[in-house]
């Protein structure tokens, strides 16, 4: 990859196996994926596909079995304390329930200072200046560094959570569903704010969701995971205007529309769950519910037989699929996020929608 991905995050071929009641269960596959510093890449798959764990990769929580992963252009392969502690310096990762990573008993003050002082010795004044930057950087007030985590609403509380991650100035931000718990204002003033962090410090982001108006409004790429595999990647507005694998297609669809008129007449929804990953389908692992796959068209036999690469669909798109949607082919209803003038992405309201 270029440069180890300009010294962001990059992986190479991982492959993360759990040992599960009946085997090993491999939960990565292979997977290659590059974040430059200073751009989102946003990982999206419905649950049991991999993302999570992919995340606790890189992070160091789970060992990859093959395969590397490098951070600011250095590979982490130790198991020593210091190696752990370098890791934990470049990389962040800030999770779905703020309340996993904010001790109830500590005021935010408390718990600024003990990240900030993590790694760097701070003197008072340093650590009191330190604090207060941190809390203007995420958008909340001076007031709150006195508070405990019940005295924060939840949108104020993934913010301090936010904050304590980037008290160390890392390298990459993990975001892991980070407004699922959130209501729609309050989520899409917290993407607001990353993205505007990642302009001004430059951190290359892994943004995994399942909120597609989300992951439109903050990724520069899209990458669609299922099954532990990466099926589709390319540039955000391209996969969500011309998406070539089947899978991203259904998911597309299965997303609501305030238009009924906009998706197409026929547009599969997405059958069936996620195979058991500790015996996956032969060749294609999508082909046993893809729509247009063996089981709709028997000709196309070897979807089961043949596991397909992620091939070129038209640079920088990549699509592995044996039978691609070609790239003139009538597109799902497009999320709907608004892009103003200056560059900015937000949620469209109702009367912003085309008709």
């Amino acid at each position: 990859m270029r440069e180890e991905a300009e010294a962001g995050l990059a992986l190479y071929d991982v492959t993360v196996r759990h040992h599960g009641p009946f085997g090993p269960v491999t939960a990565v596959d292979g997977v290659s994926l590059e974040v430059p510093r200073g751009t989102t890449v946003g990982l999206v798959g419905e649950s049991g596909s991999g993302k999570s764990t992919l995340a606790r990769a890189v992070v160091g929580l789970d060992s990859p079995c093959a395969g590397r992963i490098t951070v600011g252009g250095r590979e982490y392969r130790g198991r020593r304390a210091a190696d752990r502690r370098r890791l934990g310096q470049q990389v962040q990762l800030v999770f779905q329930d703020p309340d996993t990573a904010l001790d109830p008993r500590m005021t935010v003050r408390q718990s600024l200072a003990e990240a900030a002082g993590a790694f760097v010795r701070l003197d008072r004044r340093s650590r009191e200046q330190r604090i207060g930057g941190l809390l203007e950087l995420v958008g909340l007030d001076a007031g709150c560094a006195d508070r405990v985590p019940r005295q924060l609403s939840g949108g104020q509380r993934q913010r301090v959570a936010v904050a304590r991650a980037l008290a160390v100035d890392p390298a990459v931000l993990i975001a892991d569903e980070v407004t699922s718990a959130l209501d729609v204002s309050v989520r899409a003033a917290l993407l607001t704010t990353l993205r505007d962090l990642q302009r001004r410090m430059g951190f290359a982001m892994l943004f995994i969701s399942h909120d597609l108006a989300a992951v439109r409004q903050v990724s520069d790429v899209v990458a669609v995971m299922y099954l532990g595999r990466i099926v589709e990647t390319a540039a955000t507005e391209n996969l969500l205007r011309g998406p070539r694998h089947p899978y991203t297609r259904t998911l597309l669809s299965a997303v609501p529309s305030l238009h009924a008129g906009r998706r197409p007449v026929g547009e599969p929804l997405l059958p069936g769950e996620v195979p058991d990953p500790a015996s996956p389908p032969t060749g294609c692992r999508f082909h046993p519910r893809c729509p247009v796959g063996p089981n709709r068209r028997p000709e196309r036999d070897v979807c089961a037989a043949r596991d397909p690469q992620q091939e070129a669909a038209g640079q920088p798109h990549r699509a592995a699929c044996h039978f691609p949607y070609p790239a003139d082919a009538c597109p799902p209803h497009v999320v709907s996020v608004h892009q103003n003038a200056d560059g900015d992405r937000t949620p469209r309201t109702p009367g912003d929608l085309p008709s």
